[in-house]
């Protein structure tokens, strides 16, 4: 007789849950999962379930020593489960899968977040802040400047379909609004989905690329840039159809992607121009809808002043601003310090990075000479001790990296700890490194590098809550020299 797939991959020694067995869920995983054991002590996530609760629940994964479902019955509710916002969310066949907390209360969403922050810079790191600080939070709703959406002619549905993934699944969820947008980009949905659909070319639009700016010397919401990926050249016909929907709809600006990212154009030139605001420096930031800008405007705003607040910039001080982008620190950051060096990966950015300085020279440079900042590029990810040393000491780094990390540059830095003799022509250490991260796990990772072999104490830590109602940690610490 052949065994199933369930009796192989779960032996007798460890048990599957019982048909019918409420489980108590003792916390909640960064997948939104609520964490259990069963009778036997199986662990057991369940989708759904929050802490707490105590609840059934199907399975539908099964491993030697862990099983996955989804809650079928909760016995005993938790007081943080909320109704959720959006129509979209939940565990129903068709749910969209861009959010995973919604059910839960949204201080609880951010306590699940530093747990998950802290849990990784002991596990991965080793190292433990001397203080954690307060979370950095904003509007819980309508935050999303950017996002990408797939968009798909479905002939079985006589529709077409624009917006996030389903749960779990390969499918497009039919969505008809979407309360993360900007809520004029969410009532936009269904007309923009209509005007896909009268496309000749609908057939071969798989992608619409969001990207919000402000309005120009506001924070409230400006151009709406939409960036429509088409595989065949567009008829003059839906050329016309585009410039007809952007008329009507305030705001709106269209561009095309025929291939690649250097590929993207702008459809019709005039309206408002594609930037973000930060006030409290002064400075405006022109971007390209495929450039990289902060998902969440009202977050950034906020995380920029609290990263300088950190580093504590003083008037005679040097400061390098690792994976600069397009100046988001840097600018702020040259207003206050004697000088500023921002190092990108690319000659395309730091060309750009330098471009943006200039437009804002009347506030980056009140209190500056303009030639005390610079913008230089660099292989981040291949950084040696030698190349530290070449870009000259500064008393502060500002260092925000991609998910990857900062490895190579935590790296160089204990290797120029631990082999004095590497420092020359006077190279010394910065005093504090403010360290913004978008993966806590690569941030734990650098950390112990950091702190266990490149003489620092991690004196801060805290959540930036980027992304509400998803599972995305963003995260800040600070690092000083021992």
């Amino acid at each position: 007789m052949t065994e199933s797939i369930e009796e192989k991959k779960v032996p007798a020694k460890t048990p599957a849950t019982a048909a019918g067995e409420w489980l108590k869920v003792e916390s909640l995983d960064l997948d939104a999962q609520g964490v259990a054991h069963n009778a036997e002590g199986m662990v057991v996530f369940i989708e759904g379930a929050l802490p707490f609760e105590e609840v059934q629940f199907n399975v539908h994964r099964r491993k030697n020593n862990w099983e996955q479902g989804t809650v079928t019955a909760i016995r005993r509710e938790s007081s943080q489960r909320v109704r959720p916002g959006c129509p979209h969310f939940g565990l129903h066949t068709g749910a969209c899968g861009g959010c995973k907390m919604q059910h839960l209360d949204e201080a609880a969403q951010v306590a699940v977040k530093q747990r998950a922050l802290e849990d990784n810079l002991w596990h991965l790191g080793k190292v433990r802040p001397d203080n954690v600080l307060r979370p950095l939070e904003g509007p819980a709703w309508h935050y999303r400047y950017r996002a990408r959406l797939s968009v798909r002619h479905v002939v079985k549905k006589g529709t077409v379909l624009i917006g996030f993934h389903e749960r779990k699944s390969r499918y497009l969820a039919d969505m008809q609004v979407c309360p993360v947008l900007p809520k004029q980009v969410s009532d936009m949905l269904m007309p923009l989905r209509a005007l896909i659909g009268s496309l000749d070319a609908r057939e071969t639009c798989p992608q619409i690329e969001l990207a919000c700016g402000d309005a120009p010397g506001t924070t409230s919401l400006g151009t709406i840039a939409l960036v429509l990926r088409h595989l065949e050249p567009l008829s003059n016909a839906d050329i016309g159809r585009l410039k007809a929907f952007a008329a009507q709809n305030a705001g709106v600006q269209w561009w095309l992607q025929a291939k690649g990212p250097d590929t993207v154009k702008l459809l019709e030139e005039g309206g408002m121009p594609l930037s973000y605001e930060l006030p409290q420096f002064g400075v405006t930031m022109p971007f390209k809808p495929t450039d990289f800008t902060q998902v969440n405007p009202h977050i950034n705003r906020a995380l920029v002043g609290k990263a300088l607040r950190l580093l504590d910039v003083q008037a005679d001080e040097r400061v390098i601003d690792w994976f600069c982008g397009l100046g988001n620190f840097t600018l702020p950051l040259a207003s206050r310090a004697r000088e500023v060096l921002g190092i990108e990966g690319s000659d395309t950015l730091v060309a750009r990075a330098s471009d943006n300085f200039s437009k804002n020279q009347p506030a980056t440079s009140a209190r500056r000479a303009l030639s005390a900042t610079r913008f230089v590029a660099r292989n981040l990810f291949e950084m040696t001790p030698a190349m530290l040393v070449a870009d000259g000491s500064a008393d502060k780094w500002l260092v925000d990296p991609p998910r990857e990390g900062a490895f190579a540059l935590a790296k160089a830095m204990a290797d120029l700890h631990l082999q004095p003799e590497l420092r020359t022509d006077g190279w010394t250490p910065p005093k504090r490194i403010v360290y913004v991260s978008c993966n806590p796990s690569t941030l734990a990772r650098d950390a112990g590098l950091l702190v266990h072999q490149a003489g620092y104490r991690c004196t801060f830590a805290g959540v930036i809550n980027m992304f509400p109602h998803t599972a995305h940690v963003e995260s800040i610490a600070v690092f000083d020299l021992a």
